[in-house]
């Protein structure tokens, strides 16, 4: 029987992410989004809303690279990966952590709003700039294209 383990999220950075550089150039960024869902009350007809906060970790250089270079506290990501569960020993304690390992990353924020924050991003675009594990030296502006459909 097939599996599988698949994460997307859509969310904000809570604070700049943390990366660790290891002796052989290796690299991991952690950071956490925060995911918010609004509705209506039924009964009260009052809006609510839940906030959940995730882990999100980076084992991939070259996207960890990405994560360091360009994501700040607040700004707005579109995330793919995989859930994974951990635990080590502390003090005689064993302690769990849920993290989501990340392969696929865009960033939402257009980098007009960016701009000031992130030292690689001098363009006034509108545009947002998709990032993945296939082109993690620079951002990449998606320009919307006009089909040839005849309707």
């Amino acid at each position: 029987m097939a599996s599988v383990n698949k994460v997307i999220l859509i969310g904000n950075l809570g604070k700049d992410p943390e990366v660790k550089t290891f002796d052989n150039g290796g690299m991991i960024a952690s950071f956490r989004i925060a995911t918010t869902e609004r509705w209506k009350d039924k009964n009260s007809g009052e809006m609510k809303e839940q906030t959940d906060w995730h882990n999100i970790t980076v084992r991939r250089a070259g996207l960890a690279k990405v994560v360091q270079d360009y994501l700040k506290k607040g700004m707005s990501v579109y995330l793919e990966g995989r859930l994974r569960n951990r635990s080590w020993e502390q003090n005689g304690e064993t302690k769990y952590i849920t993290e989501v390992d990340i392969d696929e990353l865009t960033i939402l924020t257009p980098r007009s709003q960016n701009a000031g924050q992130s030292s690689g991003s001098n363009s006034t675009s509108e545009n947002t700039q998709p990032m993945n594990r296939t082109m993690p030296e620079a951002p990449v502006s998606v320009e919307p294209q006009e089909d040839d459909l005849p309707f």
